[in-house]
């Protein structure tokens, strides 16, 4: 599913109504009628509404909403900002259908007009739709505040009021909903996280608009779903056997740290790579023979950390490095080694990208096409901060392009930006998943895809997708607060079952 800007939507909505063909009012209609069928089925229907509305489209959209509320015998009470100007055509026009119902329509000029909310009313947001281009003040900002603090359940339509699709709105006012109702596809706003407090939970609601607009575009992002992910996998051949799925070398652990190599060879191993070898250190040897039998294993000369790069890296069809694997500067001097003998794309994680945060000038050695998985704090180390979500997103997509790297931003929406400039948001995965081990599993993930010969690029967005849904399954089975990252690996046998299905 694609990504839009305010402008491409904009665009899309035109497209419609010139090749449908259909009038503007009448795709208002489609977008309102979209709103009451969702409020319907989550049994909203029962309920009082006080709907605001702008004059512009957003508010078009309420106005018809509460005309249809109506005619359900809902009760219903429109609050209008009034500025003085006359309001959009479309606007108008479903202002003069809804004075043909018996809702009141109420104007409001300036606080003195703010009515209480009533205790149980749900409150639609239709005051500023996605065209915003500057913060709210002067009686819109005080009418925000004053929903805000009622208390009320907000419904947003299209996107809360004050909040920018495309920038930064922190420090700005802007509408707490509960939920936001949007239409046929993401705006950048719903997947940073600073925004979270603002949207609530999102709905992309389907009005129909022209599918052949998406051929006319060239979207810069995309969200992974499970079309994206069908035409990537590719299910097993019956006549294939374990050379056909790679040797993968993996570099992790270190003394106290063993259980991130663990955990990331189980999730390899699990993830269908047809060949491991773990590199470890002395220490590593009786918890990974114990722990994993099917692993092998080639041992450091040092006991505690990584000193020496194993002989024949050319065998292997992949390395992934950093789970667990200490900042020592013999590890350090280790890294940059592995770096200059590596011909193949390498997964870096964990403490491998602490290092290359150390040390920047490793990071020319990175074979082209490797991947970097950091979670914000490590990207921060590496790239240095960035004022806001909307910041970091970019500085991601121009170090991929700059490194010629695969980066996976991770988080709730995790960004995986390509090289090329494309870049994909995550579509599974859930707060449970925020816990010690969990990239260590991912890095296990993306090992094994690798070596299997997905391209690089495939074998991120697979597994990235792979390793939220396997969360999401795990959270199904144990809740959010009791799954362990182990647990992720144990469902990956359902995740892949369900990739497969689709």
């Amino acid at each position: 599913m694609e990504i839009l800007s305010a402008e491409q939507i904009r665009a899309w909505d035109e497209y419609t109504i010139q090749h449908e063909p259909i009038a503007s009012i009448d795709l208002m209609e489609r977008a309102a009628a979209s709103c009451l069928a969702w409020l319907e089925k989550q049994g909203y229907l029962d309920r009082s509404f006080s709907i605001y509305c702008g004059k512009g489209n957003n508010g078009g959209d309420g106005l018809a909403l509460a005309r249809m509320l109506s005619l359900l015998d809902c009760p219903v009470t429109v609050h209008i900002l009034e500025f003085g100007n006359i309001g959009t055509e479309d606007f108008q026009g479903n202002l003069a259908r809804l004075h043909q119902t018996p809702v009141e329509v109420r104007f409001v000029q300036g606080p003195e007009h703010f009515h209480p909310v009533p205790q149980d009313d749900i409150l639609i947001d239709a005051l500023l739709g996605s065209g915003l281009n500057r913060p709210l003040e002067g009686v819109t900002a005080q009418l925000v505040e004053h929903l805000n603090a009622s208390g009320n359940e907000i419904i947003a339509i299209d996107i809360p009021s004050g909040l920018f699709v495309s920038r930064s709105a922190k420090g700005n006012t802007v509408i707490r909903a509960s939920h936001t109702l949007s239409f046929q596809v993401y705006k950048p706003a719903f997947l940073m996280p600073e925004n979270e407090v603002w949207v609530g939970e999102v709905h992309i609601l389907d009005i129909g608009l022209h599918p052949g607009f998406l051929s006319q575009i060239a979207g810069e992002a995309e969200i992974l779903d499970p079309d994206i992910i069908g035409a990537i996998f590719r299910p097993r051949q019956a006549f294939a056997h374990k050379g056909n799925f790679g040797h993968a070398l993996l570099v992790a652990g270190s003394y106290g740290k063993m259980g991130a190599a663990v955990l990331a060879a189980r999730a390899c191993l699990r993830t269908g790579s047809g060949l491991l070898t773990c590199a470890i250190p002395g220490c590593g040897y009786a918890i990974l023979q114990t722990a994993l039998p099917e692993a092998m294993l080639v041992m450091d000369p040092d006991e505690k950390i990584h000193t020496a790069v194993p002989d024949g890296l050319d065998k292997y069809s992949v390395i992934g490095v950093g789970p667990g694997l200490g900042q020592d500067q013999r590890t350090v001097a280790f890294l940059r080694s592995l770096l200059q003998q590596s011909r193949k794309p390498v997964v870096v994680d964990a403490d491998a990208l602490n290092i290359l945060a150390s040390h920047p000038h490793l990071l020319s050695l990175l074979p082209p096409y490797s991947i970097l998985t950091p979670h914000p704090k490590e990207f921060e180390r590496l790239f240095g901060p960035s004022p806001d979500d909307y910041v970091r997103v970019e500085k991601a997509r121009e170090q991929a392009r700059k490194l010629g790297c695969i980066i996976v931003l991770k988080g709730h929406y995790s960004l995986i930006a390509m090289p090329g400039g494309k870049s994909y948001f995550n579509s599974t995965g859930n707060p449970g998943m925020a816990k010690g081990g969990s990239g260590d599993v991912l890095t296990g993930i993306l090992t094994a895809l690798l070596g299997q010969s997905y391209s690089p690029g495939e074998a991120a967005l697979l597994g990235v997708y792979l390793h939220g849904l396997a969360g999401d399954l795990a959270a199904d089975t144990h809740s959010q607060e009791s799954m362990l990252p182990s647990d992720l690996t144990d469902h990956l046998g359902k995740a892949f079952q369900i990739i497969q299905k689709r």
